[in-house]
């Protein structure tokens, strides 16, 4: 019967309807920021593994209503930061669990009281380096904040600044700055912070571009790696760190100041702060 029918329909002249196939609208990508553009081609430079990688979108934010530009020169700025910072803790971490110490004294010395004298072989014999910073003298641990901000007051100051074009983990020059009067450094520096001998001045700019990628990644597994060994030393499993021996830490990690520096203001209700309330 449905042969038949069909069969004089197609005699008649009548042929079946074709649905025709769905149209499928091809989403839209916005192209990426110039900014954003210029993290995935570091990435590439930087021949990250994985690529170009940003779970959390922030190469799409927009910081304090300042741009996008803005917010992606102060993210790699903070990294290059982070990353410098790291790679000296982990060095210094390597270093301070060995006993390796400078012969002198931090506080006291031969025109002090020998018997307040703290030497940096006193503190190379704690075993673990975390401890050790703890045992630094409250008066060495302000030295070493104060000398932070110094530093960080001078770095805001390059021109053009990170957040306006300028380039990302620049250091101006902490000998032009300490001549320009601007304030801040009380006295002639002879070095900068960065290549104090002027052993890369005639480097290329090729050569330059590779080094800053070099510096990017060393500082990312630096980042790693001392926070690794700073979760082993406070008995936390650490797969590769854990049959190496780390001295374990009976301070907290994560404190500037601690117990022994109580005299200070505010350290006190830091000290007594709960961070589970009701517990």
């Amino acid at each position: 019967m449905f042969s038949l029918a069909f069969g004089s329909l197609a005699y008649n002249g009548i042929a079946p309807v074709k649905t025709p196939p769905p149209v499928v609208m091809a989403a839209k990508t916005a192209a990426p920021s110039p900014a954003k553009g210029t993290l995935i081609q570091l990435a590439a430079e930087q021949q990250i593994p994985m690529g170009f990688w940003d779970p959390l979108g922030l190469a799409d934010k927009d910081f304090w209503d300042q741009g996008n530009e803005a917010t992606i020169g102060w993210l790699r700025h903070a990294e290059i930061k982070h990353g410098r910072v790291a790679m000296a803790a982990f060095v210094g971490f390597c270093i301070q669990s060995n006993g390796i110490a400078f012969p002198w004294d931090i506080k006291g010395g031969p025109l002090g009281d020998a018997a307040t004298a703290v030497a940096y072989a006193d503190l190379a014999a704690i075993p673990s380096p975390v401890d050790q910073w703890h045992a630094v003298p409250t008066a060495g641990k302000l030295q070493i904040l104060g000398t932070i901000a110094v530093l960080e007051f001078v770095g805001e100051t390059m021109d053009p600044h990170y957040m306006r074009g300028g380039k990302p983990g620049f250091y101006p020059s902490l000998k032009e700055f300490a001549t320009s009067g601007k304030g801040g450094i009380p006295h002639p520096v002879p070095f900068d912070l960065f290549d104090p001998f002027g052993l890369f001045d005639g480097d290329s700019e090729e050569k330059k571009a590779r080094g800053r990628n070099v510096e990017i990644n060393n500082g990312r597994a630096a980042m790693l790696g001392i926070f690794g060994l700073i979760c082993a030393s406070k008995g936390l499993i650490v797969p590769g760190l854990d049959a190496l021996g780390i001295a374990q830490s009976t301070s907290e990690p994560m404190a500037y100041f601690g117990p022994e520096d109580i005299n200070l203001p505010f350290v006190d209700k830091m000290l007594n702060f709960n961070l589970v309330p009701g517990a």
